[in-house]
């Protein structure tokens, strides 16, 4: 019996041996890699898609995904892109630049405090809403907010808060009509998708039931925005729509099935 212990001792070590490393509980070099970038990926994907990320809550000049958008391709300073979706954009730009289109953004990214600058000056009536005082036009809450909804978000429901989304050239669909305009919304429908952008809110039809008016100048970075308009199905509910005048009216009007997931199926996957 003294011989045969250290005989069975020895093949249990050569069995041992013989074991990759997953199944003796030990991970390899390349599967401590793949943890650690998988582990990266998780942490980044938890933050863009985190409730505050999602309803603009944040400083994209501090975020570090966010990029400045230099002022050559920008009408002024200090607009803000996700890093990704400003590189696709440069590409869509000389692209365009060759055919003799110049695109121009006009607004970029917008946070929670930037929409609702925006939002209450119109709820105010100090700013016009789809060309009326929206205060003295409609003094009945759920009136002003669909008025105002028309062409802009609640904040903490604009697509501008994820840095993907952007408003090219001018404001005005009359603009995307004729001449010029005409010609670079023509350019984009055939060669935007080259470069991962859509245009969300497209005319309202049997394609695109409900949401806001029909946009020409406004162009979203698929390959990003998608997964954050699924992270915003599955995780922001009308009730957290808050913080600013006219929230209450959120909750009845359905804004996040409506208006955050109101825009062409083109957009969504």
């Amino acid at each position: 019996m003294k011989v045969l212990i250290p005989l069975f001792a020895l093949i249990g070590l050569f069995l041992f041996s013989c074991q990759n490393p997953e199944e003796r509980g030990m991970k390899s070099e390349e599967a401590v890699k793949k943890g650690d970038s998988q582990d990266i990926t998780d942490e980044k994907e938890s933050t863009l898609y985190d409730i505050d990320f999602l309803t603009g809550k944040f400083e994209p000049d501090t975020h570090p995904d966010f990029v400045s958008i230099e002022e050559k391709y920008a009408s002024r300073e200090g607009m803000y892109m996700q890093r990704d979706a400003y590189h696709a954009f440069l590409k869509m730009y000389e692209a365009a630049k060759e055919e003799g289109i110049e695109l121009v953004v006009r607004s970029a990214t917008r946070n929670f405090e930037a929409q609702k600058r925006i939002w209450e000056e119109k709820w105010e009536g100090l700013r016009l809403s789809a060309g009326e005082n929206a205060k003295e036009a409609y003094p009945d809450p759920v009136d002003r907010a669909l008025n105002i909804l028309l062409y802009s978000s609640m904040p903490g429901t604009s697509r501008h808060h994820w840095g993907t989304d952007i408003d090219l050239n001018s404001f005005d669909n009359s603009w995307f009509e004729e001449g010029e305009g005409e010609k670079l919304y023509n350019w984009m429908l055939n060669h935007a998708a080259n470069y991962g952008f859509c245009q969300p809110y497209t005319a309202l039809n049997a394609e695109r039931k409900t949401g806001y008016q029909e946009e020409k100048w406004h162009w979203s970075y698929l390959p990003l925005s998608s997964d954050m308009t699924k992270a915003a199905k599955n995780k922001l509910q009308d009730e957290m729509i808050a913080g600013f005048k006219g929230a209450e009216t959120a909750n009845e009007i359905g804004v996040v099935n409506n208006y955050i997931l109101g825009i062409h199926p083109d957009c969504i996957d």
